[in-house]
């Protein structure tokens, strides 16, 4: 893996965690809208909006620099629109990274040949 394909992997693993916790923080604030006279809405609902912009074009990067099939890309974006799935996604993507470089290592040190 390229160091170009590895930033891209690493930059959306790290705007997935918290994309998953605004979306959370949006669904909190929308019931206590509802709920109460408290309003964050708009405020939150433009933190999730910027930081889910932000992993989708993350996403995209690191579907055309890694070339992932279309399975793997569909499940890294359907994991960013439920509620919980920056958290699946940034532990998928980090095993994904820790992987890749023990197969970069063994190639290195001339373990396995590909």
């Amino acid at each position: 893996m390229d160091i170009k394909t590895a930033t891209a992997i690493r930059r959306l693993r790290l705007v997935s965690a918290p994309e998953a916790v605004s979306f959370l923080l949006l669904l909190v604030c929308s019931v206590l809208k509802r709920t109460t006279d408290f309003n964050a809405v708009p405020v939150m609902g433009m933190i999730h909006g910027v930081l889910f912009i932000l992993y989708v074009i993350f996403w995209a990067d690191a579907w055309n620099r890694t070339k992932w099939s279309l399975k793997t890309a569909a499940l890294y974006f359907v994991l960013s629109v439920l509620p919980t799935g920056g958290f699946f996604a940034e532990r998928k993507l980090r095993r994904e990274a820790e992987d890749a470089v023990i197969a970069s290592r063994a190639r290195k040190e001339g373990i396995v040949s590909a």
